[in-house]
């Protein structure tokens, strides 16, 4: 069974636009994360270009319009970068890090922050903080619309995780 935050982290790596090494990787994992099985069974089916367009359409560039832009100040401000961008900058830097060649409010790197806080003793108050003051405020409706406008199963699934770590903190 993962800790939290390798659940955390991996949930943060699903995020990442699929490569030719993915799916063998997801293979090695089923067994930490049972409910990757029908999904990798489905993108073994299909070419990686598919589940690329797939990533792309929701993440990055789907036409007329991107449904899962994973930014907080895509889901709050609606605009990128927004206020929220500085917000979430503004608490990496409190706690001495810095999102690297991302966006500090790109999804992936939250994730990655609050793994970061669940592995380190003394931490529970900034690791509430994180939830309470940034992902919660959006992450349970961006989980839902994730969930409901995929049409692969990973991503519907990864939804569904990210759903449950929000009841799991106690506020949805």
């Amino acid at each position: 069974m993962p800790t939290r935050g390798e659940r955390l982290r991996f949930l943060a790596g699903l995020l990442a636009a699929p490569n030719e090494g993915a799916l063998a990787i997801l293979g090695e994992l089923t067994g930490g994360f049972p409910w990757l099985a029908d999904a990798q069974r489905e993108l073994a089916a299909m070419a990686l270009d598919e589940w690329q367009a797939e990533h792309g359409r929701l993440f990055i560039n789907g036409h007329p319009h991107t449904p899962c832009l994973p930014f907080q100040s895509a889901q709050l401000d609606r605009m990128m970068p927004g206020p929220s961008t500085a917000a979430v900058a503004t608490f990496y830097r409190d706690l001495g890090l810095a999102a690297d060649d991302v966006a500090p409010d790109y999804l992936g790197a939250m994730l990655e922050c609050a793994a970061y806080l669940a592995e380190t003793p003394q931490a529970q108050e900034k690791e509430r903080a994180i939830w309470s003051e940034h992902l919660l405020r959006w992450l349970p409706r961006y989980a839902e619309t994730l969930q409901s406008e995929s049409r692969l199963q990973l991503y519907r699934g990864l939804g569904g995780e990210l759903t449950a770590l929000c009841r799991e903190t106690g506020h949805v």
